[in-house]
């Protein structure tokens, strides 16, 4: 694992993962740094990393979504419904003391939402959100419709004492046929993406590096959530 040291302006340690995270271990290990952040005996934490294929249920999921068990399901405890997560798409927990940053759980999800929106764009992906769906969207042409819209990246968080995790899931190149065993996010009209069936050839570590990018513009100490705040 590599593991960069906490930043003094925020006290904000990032963790990227070299291997996949077997899903109850990384919940375990939230659990315990939300309790730990929360007690002020650790810093805050992003940990970006990747999951074997799995699909997880929220607090929202129908059981007539999860249309063919190809993979083990796990109940996850945030909010929304089933999605997909697997070798190819980047999962990113963001483990953050709102008491201390802005105790607004509703503003904390559209900054979510801004932060992967900018750190696509630096990737030349222009991503958007909708009032009617939930995750983040990319307009793309189609041989039979002018226009059609696709799913790159899910948003699910849960808050606990004012501390966050869960996060949000960006599409790299996982294998798009696994989102067919449920319906993502109960949204059934609409198809998934990713960088790389977008044509644009980017890695895991080139998403990291706009993450990252993209995180102080927005939740970094002098970022518009925080400014918001003051």
């Amino acid at each position: 694992m590599d593991q960069a040291a906490p930043t003094i302006e925020t006290g904000l340690e990032w963790q990227e993962e070299d291997r996949p995270v077997p899903y109850p271990e990384a919940l375990a290990r939230m659990e315990t740094r939300v309790e730990a952040i929360r007690a002020g005996t650790a810093p805050e934490l992003v940990w970006l990393l990747e999951h074997p294929p799995l699909y997880t249920a929220g607090t929202s999921a129908d059981p007539a979504e999860l249309l063919e068990r190809r993979f083990p399901v796990f109940d996850a405890g945030r909010g929304g419904r089933y999605t997909y997560h697997g070798p190819g798409q980047r999962v990113v927990y963001a483990m953050l003391d709102l008491k201390r940053r802005r105790p607004d759980v509703r503003a904390y999800v559209h900054a979510l939402e801004t932060w992967a929106i900018a750190a696509l764009g630096r990737l030349g992906v222009e991503a958007e959100t909708r009032p009617d769906r939930i995750g983040l969207w990319v307009r793309r042409m189609d041989r039979n419709t002018p226009w059609v819209e696709d799913k790159i990246g899910a948003i699910g968080v849960r808050v606990r004492r004012w501390v966050t995790f869960h996060g949000l899931s960006l599409n790299v190149e996982p294998d798009l046929s696994h989102f067919g065993g449920i319906v993502p996010c109960g949204i059934s009209a609409h198809g998934v993406t990713s960088l790389v069936d977008l044509g644009v050839p980017a890695t895991m570590a080139d998403l990291d590096a706009a993450l990252k990018a993209a995180f102080e513009e927005v939740l970094g100490p002098e970022g518009s959530f925080s400014r918001e705040a003051s």
